[in-house]
């Protein structure tokens, strides 16, 4: 455990503006050359530093947002390159999630002062170490940013821009003294990777308003900041607001809610840059207001800068259907907005929290497409922290900023567990065990995992099934009304019931895993009087309670059902998908395992109709209606381009994008047989409707690799196996065949059965 020298400091009058902190040093002489110089930075909001003017990081929102109550970030810096004889280390400092506005409703925010962090280590040649860091010799002073939040945005005055503050020689005879403030929590280190600017877009089309601002489409709805460059008159304000969609020919703006995504940007009367870094937007579309040049001026001058958590990119897919492409690229494009330090719901309106229940749903897909094992373990210390100072209920959100609520509302607030939200504590760890094969996940997360499933237990009703307290349910059900996302037909009893046993099964699983004897009995044991209850309460003859696609996925999926009776509700399930037109009939909890609970139980060519359908509601409908991303709602957008009346509708939400989960390891044929991919599953299932696939993965053994081709009755399979992993090729009709590790060429049977029988 690292002993700092260094506090935690605030200015002791803050200015009127994102405070800036500076102090010049001396390297010890006598020494030698520096060796290594390691600067570790944190806040009490987000901060950006400089040694001589020169920035230590590209990163961006340091040190992020965790459960500022019990720890905090901090990150190091290799500086080495940067120190002088004589350096100026300056930090500014910015709200953040820490001061600045967070949720919907009213809350308190974590804390009324902003501070500063650094030390700054120096190892010389000769062995001599020099430490220096934050504490109240330092000197504070105003900057140019005279408001920040991720919600409202970011105003920067470029006529108060002065980077001199940054280097040795500095004049800060006008500037103020800082006080050292405490923190209680623990400093930690930062193992998930930083978030950084990941594109640039150049506008696509540029128009004048009626009003006569200049609106500008980026093509892509993005999380990021625009980049302006601009020469004008000094003191000349120009205003830039970011939306995701048009309504009317304008920014469609009541979407946002409460958050204004709204930056300042005031001219010097030289040549400007302006990058409002300490905030962010969800947008495709910008309205610039004041810009008095051409807007053909504006091709060159505006850029949209996408920013996210720099996570490697691991899974691919690609298919014959240009739909199901751009589908594809919809998911990983939500992904990659809403993975910002931690995973968020939505990056655009007066909320961008935590949201257990989408990461519930879309763990799977997310660890196939990055690397996000640093970053989902991270996020899952803070759900543990919460959890062990809430007697083992995990919250709807992580961090909980909602237990602050001043008006609960419900659904809000966490009051008690939750069944698919609070699962994740279960769900999350055990997709990354599968994606990854590393048991210290397990281990890390255990005590988490235990504390839910047992906190379950102590909730269902005398008759053994979970039907007690506030649950969302089956949210989001594309029939519930617009202002009543929770009035699912899914009975939130069977969804809840459903929910405890795999969390059951998953613990149990989990503590064989980890050699813990009597914890995989004890849960053994609750996963069986779960099965037993379930099916007491909610399986009457070949129907169970709601007889809607959720609850048949869900009891399907889970494993609630066995044998004859497995298939029969396969079969209740595809005539309910046929009923529906195939159209898709599912909300948050029953969408991720619609498709499998269909192909596991032979109903291949409904799964595929249900891809493929276009019409409102789909997956596909959205691509139909221009969409860039995954939406909240299944029409979040209405066909005649109006937007959905509820007061809850985002354009960039993953996770009804859950399906391409399935789309990897169905249509592509890429599933792990044994944790970590050591052992590999090649079973595409093939219909009609897509004649090629392409589907790539790098595991922790290596790149495998599927592509197959529909050729007249003949379906042409290549799989690359990677060194160290094994693989078993299932294909209908032929036994399965194992496949060792480099490529393997195979011309199969097609197995399509014509999807009439459904017409």
């Amino acid at each position: 455990m690292t002993t700092w020298k260094s506090q935690f400091i605030a200015a002791t009058d803050e200015p009127d503006s994102a405070p800036l902190f500076r102090r010049e040093f001396a390297l010890d002489s006598g020494h030698g050359t520096v060796r290594q110089a390691i600067l570790s930075l944190s806040a009490l909001g987000i901060c950006e530093a400089w040694i001589n003017g020169e920035p230590v990081s590209d990163a961006l929102l340091t040190p992020g947002w965790t459960s500022y109550e019990w720890r905090l970030h901090y990150v190091d810096h290799d500086v080495t390159d940067l120190v002088d004889k004589t350096f100026t280390v300056g930090i500014a400092v910015g709200n953040g999630w820490y001061r600045g506005r967070l949720g919907w409703i009213e809350t308190a925010r974590y804390g009324d002062e902003i501070a500063a962090f650094a030390e700054l280590r120096i190892t010389f040649e000769d062995g001599h170490e020099q430490t220096i860091g934050t504490d109240s010799t330092w000197s504070v002073g105003a900057s140019e940013i005279t408001s920040n939040d991720f919600y409202d945005g970011q105003s920067i005055d470029a006529r108060l821009r002065d980077d001199s503050w940054k280097t040795p020689g500095f004049d800060e005879s006008e500037w103020g003294s800082v006080k050292v403030v405490p923190y209680e929590g623990a400093l930690e280190p930062d193992t998930a990777p930083p978030v950084r600017r990941v594109d640039e877009l150049l506008p696509q089309q540029i128009w004048r308003s009626p009003s006569g601002s200049a609106l500008i489409d980026f093509g892509q709805n993005i999380v990021g900041f625009t980049r302006l460059q601009v020469r004008g008159e000094r003191g000349t304000t120009i205003t830039v607001r970011q939306a995701e969609v048009l309504e009317d020919g304008t920014l469609a703006m009541r979407t946002l809610r409460s958050a204004t995504s709204t930056d300042h940007f005031t001219l010097s009367g030289g040549d400007d840059v302006f990058e409002p870094t300490f905030t962010f937007h969800g947008f495709r579309y910008a309205e610039l207001v004041g810009w008095s040049g051409d807007i053909e001026q504006l091709t060159t001058a505006i850029t949209a800068i996408v920013i996210s958590s720099d996570l490697e990119r691991l899974g691919h897919f690609e298919c014959s259907v240009p739909e199901l492409n751009q589908l594809h690229d919809n998911v990983v494009r939500g992904m990659r907005g809403n993975f910002i330090d931690i995973p968020t719901d939505c990056p655009q309106r007066d909320e961008r929290l935590g949201w257990t229940g989408d990461l519930s749903a879309f763990a799977p897909t997310a660890a196939f497409l990055f690397d996000v094992k640093d970053f989902l373990s991270d996020w899952l210390r803070d759900l543990a922290l919460e959890q062990s100072n809430r007697d083992g209920l995990v919250p709807y959100i992580v961090p909980d900023i909602l237990k602050y609520a001043v008006t609960p509302q419900a659904g809000a607030g966490a009051d008690e567990a939750a069944a698919f939200w609070s699962d994740a504590a279960v769900w999350v760890p055990w997709s990354l065990w599968e994606a990854y094969g590393d048991p210290r996940v397990l281990s890390d997360s255990f005590a988490s995992m235990l504390a839910h499933g047992r906190r379950v237990r102590s909730l269902l009703s005398p008759t053994g099934v979970w039907d007690t307290g506030f649950q969302f349910g089956d949210w989001l059900d594309p029939d519930a009304p617009a202002d009543q996302p929770g009035a699912a037909k899914a009975d939130p009893g069977v969804v809840a019931t459903a929910c405890a046993y795999r969390s059951a099964d998953r613990i149990r699983a989990a503590a064989e895993v980890l050699g813990r004897t009597a914890e995989a009995e004890e849960f053994a044991s609750m996963a069986r009087e779960l099965r037993t209850a379930f099916h007491r309460e909610y399986v009457h003859g070949d129907r169970i309670l709601s007889d809607s696609t959720t609850v048949y996925s869900l009891a399907i999926v889970f494993g609630l059902l066995d044998g004859e009776e497995r298939e029969t509700a396969g079969a209740r399930l595809a005539q309910l998908v046929a009923d529906s037109g195939f159209h898709i009939s599912t909300g948050f909890a029953g969408t991720p395992f619609i498709a499998d609970a269909l192909t596991s139980t032979g109903q291949v060519e409904a799964a595929y109709r249900l891809l493929l359908q276009r019409e409102c509601p789909s997956w596909l409908y959205p691509v139909t209606m221009g969409a860039t991303t995954i939406w909240e709602r299944w029409d979040s957008m209405l066909p005649d381009g109006s937007i959905n009346p509820g007061d809850m509708t985002s354009f960039n939400h993953y996770a009804l994008g859950a399906v391409a989960d399935w789309m990897h390891r169905v249509v592509g044929g890429i599933a792990p047989l044994q944790p970590g991919y050591q052992e590999i599953l090649i079973a595409p299932k093939i219909s009609d409707g897509v004649d090629w696939a392409n589907t790539a993965l790098v595991t922790p053994q290596g790149r495998v690799s599927v592509r197959w081709e529909r050729d007249g009755d003949v379906i042409r399979l290549q799989a690359t196996i990677p060194e160290g992993a094994t693989a078993v090729l299932s294909w209908q009709g032929i036994q399965d065949r194992p496949l060792g590790s480099g490529t393997h060429s195979l011309s199969l049977p097609a197995t399509t059965t014509s999807v009439d029988a459904f017409a």
